[in-house]
């Protein structure tokens, strides 16, 4: 039976491959593409795991949202979510005030506000913070942000200590985060912190490709797997454009370049436009 404490869902322990996902975006062409993935690699709903932001840039917030609902997947509440629930100003994203994030951020969420409802609403105020699970003795936990902060940017460059004391709050061997909208893989010690990216939107890499995990059992080591994911983007921009959001995420579809790298660390700032590599991690009990 699964568990919800403070906030967090325990899925137990775990034999079987596990899909995580997130920051879906409102891109309903990338959901849909996303649950035609996990059907391939039969891996059924209540081993997937969206990190959360299901809504936000593109232009189906409301179907997008019934159709992860529908899939019955797990989910964390994003800062979005959050924000949405709580009939919030803005999307809590931790853009600094001014910013060309925070600019850019006024039409989408003005336009999902216009499209949610309040059965959405209520869902998402039901979702956990956390998500735990084991595989082969080794301990996870999923989050948004980070551990301690629902909206906290972490990159592949920052700094070892922040890994560290966030894993000193987990008490677990990996982590798996959302919101950055990069993928990668740190390794700390035999630690791993792995961020998913996002389906929604391209990771800066100059593709219109996107991207997602999938944890396996591999002996008696976890095998954590960032893969591509393609799917319609043209249809998305074009739903995007009809829906008058014309603006630089809708162009980021096609460039797969961000419309703006404001809350980048100088490292991934140089990679924009630099193409990303599916790639493989192991890991084992510490």
């Amino acid at each position: 039976m699964l568990k919800t404490l403070n906030n967090t869902l325990d899925l137990g322990d775990v034999k079987l491959p596990i899909l995580i996902f997130g920051g879906v975006y409102s891109n309903l062409q990338a959901a849909q593409a996303m649950r035609k993935v996990a059907e391939a690699h039969n891996i059924p709903a209540e081993r997937c795991i969206c990190t959360g932001d299901i809504v936000a840039y593109c232009g189906q917030p409301e179907e997008t949202v019934a159709l992860i609902r529908e899939w019955g997947v797990h989910c964390l509440l994003g800062n979005c979510e959050e924000s949405f629930a709580n009939n919030s100003d803005d999307c809590g994203c931790g853009f600094d005030n001014g910013s060309q994030c925070d600019l850019l951020s006024n039409q989408w969420f003005s336009f999902s506000n216009t499209q949610l409802s309040h059965s959405s609403r209520q869902w998402f105020s039901t979702l956990p913070h956390h998500i735990r699970f084991s595989m082969n003795n080794v301990s996870a936990l999923v989050v948004h942000g980070s551990v301690s902060s629902i909206n906290q940017f972490i990159f592949l460059s920052s700094e070892e200590k922040i890994f560290s004391k966030e894993f000193s709050l987990a008490k677990t061997d990996m982590i798996f985060g959302g919101h950055s909208g990069i993928p990668f893989s740190r390794i700390i010690g035999k630690k791993i912190w792995h961020n998913s990216g996002a389906i929604g939107m391209p990771a800066n890499d100059g593709t219109p490709y996107t991207w997602y995990s999938i944890i396996s059992p591999k002996g008696n080591q976890v095998e954590v797997e960032n893969k591509c994911l393609t799917y319609p983007h043209q249809e998305t921009f074009k739903t995007m454009q009809e829906k008058s959001l014309h603006n630089g995420y809708a162009d980021c579809l096609l460039s797969g370049l961000w419309p703006s790298t404001d809350v980048l660390p100088d490292k991934e700032k140089k990679n924009t436009g630099k193409r990303l590599r599916e790639s493989t991690h192991t890991t084992e009990r510490t």
